[in-house]
């Protein structure tokens, strides 16, 4: 097995399920010591029994400045710095234009908009220079879907992170790139529809992807691995489509 991330030091928010958990575990696998965070210690705690004995959890929430001064002071405290950061908690749901209120937005802004960017700056001082950030977004960012237009803005103000920051981070070498899945078979994809629903969803979801069919979560986690390693020391500023074509049509 390849150790691209040999030695290095990782934290992927939102890692208790899907992309964040796949991502960790691949972290882990390539030789990387991860920490992980999610909200409920329960899944927590299973998250690190599936990545191994090189993944350390802590609880928060990435939309509390508390929490992630919090994170970041048990991260200092244990390893001491940061060379890959995966920005990757987020989250969201449907409804239509008429509907909006003013939780759905502050809720959705607050996970994906507020929450991506104080994880970056808050780790700023734990990052060495040279490090990778990797922010997710979503093929929303460029592509209209009915009834996800909170969800969709708020991905592509993620992917205008990337361009912005690595501009600001010019002068250490950071680099920060955005990784836009498709439609990829997670729980918060099935949850977007009630239960009865969920399998009719993704199977209607598979049917608009060029490649005939969901992705799964270690596939993107493999490009979040590529996109930390030194291999893609050359790339900055990217959105990386890992959608089977979903946004190329």
């Amino acid at each position: 097995m390849s150790h691209q991330l040999q030695g290095k030091i990782a934290l992927v928010t939102g890692g208790t399920t899907g992309i964040g958990l796949a991502s960790a575990q691949e972290f882990a696998a390539q030789g990387a010591t991860v920490f992980i965070t999610g909200r409920r210690q329960a899944e927590l705690d299973a998250a690190v029994a599936s990545i191994g004995a090189s993944a350390i959890g802590i609880r928060g929430d990435v939309a509390s400045l508390d929490d992630l001064d919090r994170v970041y002071a048990e991260i200092k405290a244990s390893a001491g710095h940061l060379d890959i950061l995966f920005a990757n908690a987020g989250g969201g749901d449907m409804m239509a234009l008429a509907d909006i209120t003013e939780e759905h937005f502050d809720r959705i802004f607050n996970a994906n908009v507020k929450g991506t960017l104080f994880t970056v700056q808050k780790a700023l001082p734990l990052l060495r220079d040279g490090s990778s950030i990797i922010l997710t977004a979503s093929t929303t960012s460029v592509k209209g879907t009915e009834c996800f237009s909170v969800y969709s803005a708020s991905k592509a103000a993620v992917r205008n992170f990337a361009r912005t920051w690595l501009l600001d981070l010019k002068p250490r070498r950071i680099r920060v790139n955005a990784l836009s899945p498709g439609p990829v078979h997670t729980p918060g994809l099935a949850g977007l529809a009630p239960v009865e629903q969920q399998q009719g969803l993704l199977d209607h979801l598979a049917t608009v992807v060029p490649i005939g069919r969901l992705g799964r979560p270690g596939e993107v986690a493999k490009a979040a691995a590529f996109l930390a390693s030194d291999d893609s020391s050359f790339i900055n500023g990217i959105e990386l489509f890992v959608d089977g074509g979903t946004a190329q049509i």
